[in-house]
C-alpha cells in the first residue's frame, strides 16, 4: 500500500467519520428535544447540510462539492461558541432566578453545571474542524 493509498484510505474514514457524527448528533438533539426557540434549529439545519453537502462530495469527489463542505465547515465552527454563549446565558438565567442569592464563583460553577450543556455546541467546531483537514490539500483542489 503506497503512501497516496493510505491518505486517500484516512480522507474517506475522515469523511465517514464526519457525516455519521453529524447524523448521530441530529439523532441526540431530536432526543434531548433541542427545538424548543428557533435559535435551537440552527444546528439542525447546519448538521443536515452538512450530511448533504458531504454526501454529495464523497458521491460526486469533485472541486464544487469540496469548496461547499468547506463553508458549511466555516460555519460548523463560528456556531459553536454562539451556541456555548446561548447555553450558558440559558443556564445563568434559569439558576439567577431560581437562586438570585448565588453570586460569583458559586454562580458560574452553577451556571457551567446547568441544565444545557455548557460546551456541547463545541461539537459542531469539532465536525468543522474534521472536515477542515479532510479538505487539506485535497486532491480534488490540486492542491
Amino acid at each position: 500500500m503506497t503512501t497516496l493509498d493510505v491518505v486517500a484510505l484516512l480522507r474517506r474514514g475522515m469523511l465517514a467519520l464526519l457525516l455519521f457524527g453529524a447524523a448521530g448528533l441530529i439523532g441526540e438533539l431530536v432526543l434531548l428535544e433541542h427545538y424548543e426557540d428557533p435559535q435551537q434549529f440552527v444546528p439542525f439545519a447546519l448538521l443536515g447540510v452538512t450530511l448533504v453537502v458531504g454526501g454529495w462530495h464523497a458521491w460526486d469527489g469533485g472541486a464544487a462539492s469540496l469548496r461547499a463542505l468547506r463553508v458549511v465547515m466555516v460555519l460548523l465552527i463560528l456556531a459553536a461558541p454562539v451556541g456555548i454563549y446561548f447555553h450558558l446565558t440559558g443556564n445563568y438565567a434559569t439558576e439567577h432566578d431560581f437562586d438570585p442569592s448565588l453570586l460569583g464563583l458559586d454562580l458560574w460553577l452553577t451556571v457551567i453545571r446547568g441544565e444545557a450543556p455548557s460546551l456541547a455546541p463545541g461539537t459542531l467546531a469539532q465536525f468543522g474542524l474534521l472536515g477542515l483537514l479532510y479538505s487539506w490539500r485535497h486532491p480534488a483542489l490540486g492542491e
